[in-house]
């Protein structure tokens, strides 16, 4: 185990930019069972100060190492098994470096269906096949009419066997297989072609009718465009190499001709050349080409996933508006708007559903009722939802607003993106059994406006949709991935012990969903928690646990200050000798910056914690229990334009950023459609990542370049000097796709003899 440890730590170790003993020892820790978010924050100096990116990318470089591992020490036993296990063989797959290379090197010795090649073997072709290999200059023709007989009818079928043989032989060596795909990877182009009779069915894909770029250099965004296109049966879609050139003898020909130096020195040689074209036309082109299509979805798959999850983080740590009484609607039209109040710690105080609009067009009493309820409960915030209707529920909302005397509450639309999944889930079931679910979605909507990380984490990631064809992706590494991040925030933040849900402990280190349960449970039942140690008492919840979880859980104003602030308990005592050095009070200590800065923190390293520990505590003491998140802020949408179109071009407009993909950011201005700011609007400098400009939940200031009323797109810039009109603006369906309001979920399909390859090859994946 220590040799596995050692030699996966020194692969690792050059990819995450670290060196092999931080990777090992970060190795251990996970298989001991650390977690990610307890490693980074607390055993700096076990891993020389991993960060927890350095360790997300370690995590899982080390489950697909290991499974090469696993698959090589596979591939060793099958060989060997086989006696067929050579010095040479077993030095080039010891040195595989992929599982694509591990497989290359495997498929002479792979069991497989009975072949053509296997077929002319049985009947006596080897030797004939082997006499072409051995005398290039001999005529192919003469050495196969020994071999007519029997099954061997003639001529033709005696060299269609050969040749079959010899095709075998090309494409099973592992070195020209490599060689082979490399060069298609360098000069590979893609090609999206419309299916005959399917331009209208499939207009939104009419960028890519007839379409063709670089395979190396095709963005993830129109790589998936182009294959939901496949999958919905409105595209073919291929990959083609070496087109373009003049020679009769193609390059990929030439480079199986140099592999088994295939030359011109006789008959032998020129049907060796014309074998060699005929495996690469029909064998080869057409497997290789599987391959790059597999990596084409894999490349475009992680930089979707990547895009989703960069969003995900972003709105998890969104700024929140805080413990204020909030009221939440969801808006409805013809079955009402509904309406949930929430205390300042997201107690639902009460509900209730009115109906402003037709058939009923209550709209004097559903202002006196939302009004009553602003005076009853004391309400600072209205949370509108941004679905249909959320516009004509803000001009009502504002109409009320006015008629109430100061202070007035603060009127936000909010994101509703996943309120309905949350609504039917068990979680909201739970917590209000006898509460109708379309009335959950409004509790949801005002919670979300308090804290968003609270409220969101009782929603599958998935479904709160602010990513790029989410649908189009392998969902089991969408969902490891979007689970790291939910983790990662929620324990950036820290968890208040004595308020929050089980689904929010439950994304706490070391918390498993039963363990959270069993804190709340243990709540209900005893009480508030005094202090982190407590826990303890909690069923199944035992010091291993309690280590991992216990530096990211808060007790305010509990019986020992240390416990409301990121400080882990193994080291209140490091944490004690600070406040002893200062003679100060530990309350009266927390929090003062000057005195805490002038300490030299060598001075309190000991043998179990060392300078990185150190530093972490008294930052930590300087601001105890401090938020990452930013300061709330909200959009002003500009009144009387509540529908695309009212829009014009020109307009200045303010609106909040809902999603950000790799060709520009989409911006909700209060019209039910967001706007595309396009890659190129962002700024008034060349931009490469979005990312680098905005995040979601950003308050921006947009003008509006272009509007489309009919296929409900809008362009939008950020730029100074007024911007032109975005690509996606003009119809670009390849990007406007991505956005998860336009994406649809992939089901399997076929384009022909490639595609039904493909559909199947991916099957097997």
């Amino acid at each position: 185990m220590a040799a596995d440890i050692r030699f996966l730590a020194a692969a690792i170790a050059a990819e995450i930019n670290a060196h092999p003993e931080q990777a090992s020892a970060a190795i251990g820790l996970i298989d001991d069972g650390a977690t990610v978010p307890f490693i980074a924050r607390y055993r700096k100096e076990v891993t020389g100060g991993l960060d927890d990116s350095q360790l997300r990318t370690l995590s899982e470089r080390l489950v697909y190492l290991r499974e090469l591992e696993a698959r090589r020490a596979s591939i060793i036993e099958s060989i060997t098994s086989q006696g067929k296990m050579t010095e040479e063989l077993g030095g080039k797959i010891a040195k595989a470096a992929t599982k694509a290379e591990l497989e290359d090197l495997y498929l002479p010795y792979k069991p497989k269906r009975r072949t053509r090649a296997e077929i002319a073997r049985e009947r006596g072709l080897r030797p004939l096949a082997d006499a072409i290999w051995a005398d290039r200059t001999a005529d192919p023709a003469k050495l196969a009419e020994a071999y007519v007989a029997g099954e061997v009818p003639d001529l033709k079928t005696a060299l269609d066997g050969a040749r079959d043989i010899v095709a075998e032989t090309i494409s099973e060596n592992a070195d020209l297989l490599g060689k082979l795909r490399q060069h298609m990877r360098n000069g590979a182009t893609l090609k999206a072609k419309v299916v005959d009779g399917k331009q209208e069915a499939g207009a939104k894909f009419s960028d890519y009718f007839d379409h063709s770029e670089r395979w190396a250099t095709a963005p993830g965004h129109r790589a998936l465009a182009m294959l939901r296109g496949w999958n919905e049966e409105f595209l073919t879609l291929t990959i083609e190499v070496d087109q373009d050139d003049p020679s009769p003898v193609k390059p990929a020909q030439r480079i199986i001709a140099l592999a088994f130096d295939i030359r011109d020195r006789g008959a032998a040689d020129r049907w060796l050349m014309e074998a060699a074209g005929w495996t690469w036309r029909v064998k080869l082109s057409v497997s290789l080409s599987l391959d790059l299509m597999r990596e084409l979805r894999e490349r475009a798959e992680e930089d979707a996933i990547h895009v989703f999850a960069r969003n995900l983080k972003d709105l998890l740590l969104a700024a929140p508006a805080g413990s204020r009484a909030t009221m939440g609607l969801d808006p409805g039209i013809r079955t009402g708007v509904k309406v949930a109040v929430v205390d300042g710690t997201g107690k639902l105080l009460e509900t209730t559903t009115v109906y402003p609009f037709p058939p009923k067009n209550d709209v004097r009493g559903t202002q006196a009722e939302l009004a009553s309820l602003v005076r009853k409960h004391k309400v600072e915030l209205i949370a509108i939802g941004n679905g249909t209707g959320s516009r004509e529920t803000e001009k009502l909302v504002a109409d009320m607003l006015a008629n109430l005397p100061a202070p007035k509450p603060t009127k936000v639309i909010v994101s509703e993106a996943g309120a309905s999944v949350y609504s039917a889930s068990e979680a909201a079931s739970a917590e209000f059994p006898n509460l109708d679910v379309s009335l959950r979605g409004a509790v949801s909507i005002a919670r979300r406006l308090q804290d968003p990380l609270a409220e969101l984490v009782k929603i599958e990631p998935k479904s709160i949709g602010v990513g790029q064809y989410q649908h189009d992706v392998d969902q089991t590494k969408l969902s490891r991935s979007l689970d790291a991040v939910v983790e990662d925030a929620v324990n950036a933040v820290g968890v208040d012990l004595n308020t929050a849900s089980a689904p929010l402990l439950s994304r706490v280190a070391g918390l498993s969903r039963s363990i959270a349960e069993a804190i709340v449970l243990h709540r209900d039942q005893n009480g508030a928690f005094a202090s982190r140690r407590e826990l303890l008492k909690v069923a199944r919840l035992g010091n291993r646990t309690f280590e991992q979880a216990a530096g990211f859980l808060r007790i305010p104003n509990g019986k020992e200050p240390l416990d409301a602030s990121a400080v882990h308990p193994e080291a209140y005592g490091v944490a004690k000798k600070i406040v002893a050095a200062c003679g100060r009070d530990l309350r009266s200590l927390m929090g003062d910056s000057a005195t805490l800065k002038g300490l030299d923190p060598r001075r309190f390293i000991d043998e179990q914690f060392g300078l990185p520990t150190v530093k972490d505590i008294i930052a930590e003491l300087e601001k105890p229990g401090r938020d990452p998140r930013p300061g709330f802020k909200t959009a002003t949408f500009a009144e009387g334009i509540d529908e695309i179109g009212d829009l014009k071009p020109g307009m200045l407009l303010e609106g909040t950023v809902t999603n950000v993909a790799a060709f520009g950011a989409f911006v909700d201005i209060g019209v039910h459609q967001d706007g595309l700011v396009h890659v190129s609007q962002l700024a008034d400098r060349f931009v490469k990542d979005p990312h680098e400009v905005v995040k979601a939940g950003d308050v921006v200031k947009v003008r509006v370049v272009e509007v489309d009323v009919k296929r409900k797109r809008i362009g939008l810039t950020m730029r100074k000097d007024g911007g032109e009109a975005a690509p996606a603006s003009r119809g670009d369906a390849r990007e406007r796709s991505a956005n998860p309001k336009f994406a649809k979920t992939e089901k399997p399909s076929s384009q022909g003899a490639f595609g039904a390859a493909f559909a199947e090859a991916l099957k097997r994946k």
